[in-house]
């Protein structure tokens, strides 16, 4: 994870081709990478800002199989996406969790409707399953979550579902994916295709947006994995293209761990807005989603409008004994849902999140839809398209047991350092070595120096967005606090990536311009 290796890796290659080019370092991109490179694959990914940067990193937090899938009666999804639930828990457990969730009744049809629906959703984890769903009385409810409104209160049902960290399990990813041989590359950006006499494509016009040069990068095969960008590069192939995205923007309230007592989530199946309300803790703190906002134009950065803030902080206060205010809220993400184009007369919330593999008749392949949990099927069905379309060997999936990297079962869950599983001995040597890189980057938060110097030298961070939105997570935990930690962190990052002073003050003035987005005022 060395992005000057990287580079000399595409250099060195020349004109010779990569069986596989992903464009795309998301969920969907990375998962494509991992399964490419461990059947043996030459394989090449590029992102155009950093890895997990959109969508992949403005989730929810919740590996699962989705009980709102369920209502509507997608039960192929839930079915796939339970599957791969136990398979992620699995395969990185270092980061996916098993999280309790308690749906409270109000009214007296609600326990029992509810309870047989999440033993319906049970049955069909299967093997895989975190534990059994069950019924509970009003008093085993209040016990799961104290802070829980009381008045009317009848019980309860709890159940099982996974929780995780996004972005740094795409980080162990494109870690995973370098293990097995790939070169995976940030800041990179396609700006053209490589097309032979037959418009077949061949390869990409790569922008290394670092350095400014122009690459000619060839490929047996390419796959389109740019989420809600996709059809960006749907129209680069073919500019009369019709729109196969329809980007749905769901938003997050992150507040103190005091909204949300005891160990146990809350999910409200049904609210006005016609989606489930999550509350979660996630790093000491409470996330709280998500909405569902059909959105006309992508973007890198969304950001929350007004009235789906107000919805979260309404809805939240039916269920809180403590209403959260807009002055609790520590920091505000949305993130966007790469939709397959909905058929007429559907709204977003009716529109499957099953994933799409389309081949174009350049043979460019295109994955669409889908989420995180299911990321690795994804890719999975994106290279068995591969493998047809580039006439490669054939080489079958191994990624349902494939530890990711930093994968370990024995650690401590209430250690800060836990995310970095088996490199965390590895971090705590850097300490060792510069007892100064333990200290605290900000009092409020849990992050080491430590970790900017890591993230630095072995997971391609390359700039202080980089060190404090994805591999620490402090732009999503505490977006104030994370402001006043970034000149330390630029001049942390500058040390070890040479740069300058002059540097060092345009990383902060960006960062800081950047997080105020994340701060509701």
């Amino acid at each position: 994870m060395n992005r000057e290796l990287m580079m000399k890796a595409i250099e060195a290659r020349g004109e010779d081709p990569w069986d596989v080019l992903v464009i795309g370092g998301g969920a969907t991109g990375l998962g494509a990478a991992v399964e490419a490179a461990s059947r043996g694959y030459k394989t090449l990914l590029v992102e155009q800002h950093d890895f997990a940067k959109g969508t992949s990193s403005g989730s929810t937090k919740l590996v699962h199989g989705g009980v709102r899938y369920l209502a509507q009666g997608d039960v192929a999804l839930v079915l796939e996406a339970l599957r791969e639930r136990g398979l992620l828990r699995q395969n990185a457990p270092h980061l996916v969790r098993n999280q309790a969730f308690v749906i409270p009744s109000y009214d007296w049809w609600e326990g029992p409707f509810y309870t047989v629906g999440m033993k319906v959703y049970d049955a069909m984890s299967g093997k895989l399953g975190l534990g059994p769903s069950e019924h509970i009385s009003k008093e085993e409810t209040m016990k799961a979550i104290p802070n829980l409104k009381e008045e009317g209160l009848r019980g309860g049902v709890i159940y099982h579902d996974g929780q995780f960290d996004d972005a740094r399990l795409a980080v162990n990813l494109a870690q995973t994916a370098v293990q097995y041989g790939a070169t995976v590359i940030n800041y990179a950006k396609v700006s053209g295709l490589i097309k032979n006499d037959e418009q077949l494509i061949r390869g990409v016009l790569l922008q290394d947006m670092e350095g400014g040069r122009l690459y000619k990068i060839f490929a047996r095969v390419v796959v389109n994995a740019t989420g809600v960008f996709a059809d960006n590069i749907l129209q680069m192939d073919d500019p009369a293209a019709p729109r196969s995205i329809a980007p749905s923007q769901g938003i997050h309230l992150v507040l103190d761990k005091e909204f949300l007592q005891g160990d146990s989530a809350i999910m409200i199946p049904k609210t006005t807005d016609g989606r489930v309300l999550f509350a979660v803790p996630w790093h000491n703190k409470v996330v709280v989603g998500t909405t569902d906002t059909l959105i006309k134009k992508e973007s890198l950065e969304p950001r929350a409008l007004e009235s789906e803030i107000e919805f979260i902080l309404k809805t939240a206060a039916l269920y809180l004994t403590r209403a959260p205010s807009r002055e609790d809220v520590k920091s505000i993400f949305a993130g966007l849902r790469p939709l397959a184009a909905p058929v007429k007369g559907k709204n977003t919330k009716e529109i499957s999140r099953s994933h799409k593999v389309m081949v174009s008749l350049s043979g460019m392949i295109t994955v669409i839809g889908g989420k995180w949990t299911t990321y690795r099927k994804m890719g999975e069905d994106a290279i068995n398209e591969a493998r047809m379309v580039g006439n490669l060997k054939e080489a079958d999936s191994v990624t349902k047991n494939l530890s990711i990297h930093g994968a370990i079962s024995d650690f401590d869950p209430n250690d800060p350092l836990y995310v970095y599983g088996s490199d965390k001995s590895l971090i705590l040597a850097l300490v060792r070595e510069q007892p100064e890189l333990g200290e605290k980057l900000h009092p409020a938060l849990d992050f080491i120096k430590a970790e900017v110097v890591w993230s630095a030298r072995s997971e391609m961070a390359r700039s202080v967005e980089d060190v404090l939105a994805r591999r620490a997570r402090a732009l999503f935990l505490d977006a104030r606090a994370s402001i006043e930690m970034a000149p330390e962190v630029a001049r942390l990052l500058a040390r070890e990536l040479g740069r300058d002073l002059a540097w060092q003050h345009k990383q902060v003035q960006d960062y800081s311009r950047l997080a105020k987005g994340y701060v509701l005022s």
